[in-house]
């Protein structure tokens, strides 16, 4: 019988750590280079592999992402592919939100409907990467694993905040290490030789960190959440060490978090560089996401400098320094922009609104004339009036002040924020 592949993309938190971009959305809606979304990655990473049964795991500020995924996702009844949306539910076996990574799967076990030599693809949904699957699945399948778990090598300088595995030459994990700080026990997780050598980098001290990705049988799996455990990392793949076949598949290529404010923001940023570290680019693995059939963008004798400008956008004469500038986005006259993410907008302002907005003193959608905004984040639906002056300088973290938010050494003006004339911070 045919071995099904389910793929299940975890984005049940509350994103925290991204938090106050995940004030008014979940984790995975959380827009990204100018057109895309986080969840966006995961999916596009699975249809590229050829599996088109995929399932989010959300409970939190759901709505944005319900509608993303059915603007964006959907597939002919031949093949057999969906991509759907489980939020946590009510059932006659139990009324609790899902308490962890373990605990979102096994609330839904009876959902995927998985045969015992099925396999499941467990993914993160705040991650930056483009990794063939069918490449960890094979190895998996050859090494008859019960799990198998992605790596990243990572320097051993690097890895105190880290689950790290201690790896064979055929890679199966001998021990987890979670957060180590001890030198002596950080040099006992560095790889061999023998394991280096499938490396690009080979000139430096590597150990393996966990990217959070597992491959699980099936059955394995039912057996691993036949129990209270909430969370894959620290409880589910540590217990089956020794009593089942754990192996690692190291992953070579860019990989990055973006699970905080600050990665999120760098990681955003970076993609301007003229050799980006991650390749939107790239035609023969293509990110998917929502057609939105907008306009062309105008750009009015403007001095832009590393920047990637989405589509229905109109930018009067500014300067634009390494931003980038999502979809609908509007920067009026004679502005500044440095190291700012502009995620956009959801809709064009009529006529109408404009003219009741103006006289009601309200700011149009986007930046005004005459602003200087640098190392900022500018969230969805932002009005920015004119002669605003818009920076993280000087500002404790979590400082909080009128639609502004400091995290991470990142300005956050959040989203359906109304910044009035002249504000400057």
């Amino acid at each position: 019988m045919k071995q099904n592949v389910f793929c299940v993309i975890m984005g049940g938190g509350r994103g925290t750590r991204l938090h106050p971009l995940t004030q008014q959305r979940c984790k995975p809606a959380v827009p990204l280079a100018g057109k895309y979304r986080l969840v966006d990655i995961p999916i596009s990473n699975c249809l590229n592999s050829g599996f088109n049964r995929i399932h989010i795991l959300s409970q939190f500020n759901t709505a944005s992402l319900h509608n993303h995924i059915q603007q964006a996702y959907q597939f002919d009844p031949f093949g057999g592919g969906y991509v759907e949306i489980l939020s946590a539910e009510q059932t006659e076996s139990g009324e609790k939100w899902y308490q962890g990574t373990a605990d979102a799967v096994r609330q839904n076990l009876h959902h995927f409907g998985a045969k015992d030599d099925d396999l499941f693809l467990i993914l993160s949904g705040d991650q930056l990467y483009r990794m063939d699957f069918r490449k960890i699945i094979n190895q998996h399948k050859v090494m008859g694993s019960d799990v198998t778990v992605a790596a990243k090598a990572v320097g051993k300088e690097e890895v105190a905040g880290l689950g790290v595995m201690r790896v064979n030459d055929d890679y199966s994990i001998q021990e987890f290490v979670e957060k180590p700080t001890d030198p002596t026990v950080i040099d006992s997780l560095v790889i061999s030789d023998t394991l280096k050598q499938g490396l690009s980098k080979t000139d430096t001290d590597f150990c393996l960190a966990s990217m959070g990705i597992y491959v699980f049988s099936a059955k394995v799996l039912k057996e691993a959440l036949d129990n209270d455990s909430t969370d894959f990392g620290k409880e589910i793949i540590p217990g089956l060490l020794g009593s089942h076949l754990l192996s690692s598949y190291i992953f070579d290529g860019y990989w990055e978090d973006i699970g905080t404010v600050g990665a999120f923001f760098e990681a955003n940023l970076g993609l301007t560089d003229s050799m980006p570290p991650f390749n939107f680019f790239d035609q023969e693995n293509p990110i998917y996401t929502r057609a939105r059939y907008l306009c062309a963008t105008k750009i009015n004798s403007c001095a832009i400098d590393r920047a990637i400008i989405a589509g229905g956008c109109i930018i009067e004469p500014s300067k634009v320094s390494r931003a980038v500038i999502g979809v609908r986005s509007k920067i009026g006259k004679y502005c500044e922009l440095e190291n700012v993410v502009m995620m956009g907008s959801d809709f064009d302002e009529s006529e109408k609104d404009l003219a009741q907005n103006s006289a009601a003193d309200i700011p149009h959608l986007g930046i005004g004339d005459h602003c200087k905004i640098s190392n900022a984040i500018i969230d969805k639906n932002a009005r920015i009036g004119n002669n605003c002056i818009l920076s993280p300088d000087n500002k404790p973290d979590m400082w909080n002040e009128g639609g502004l938010f400091v995290r991470d050494g990142v300005l956050i003006v959040m989203k359906n924020a109304v910044i009035p004339d002249g504000t400057q911070c």
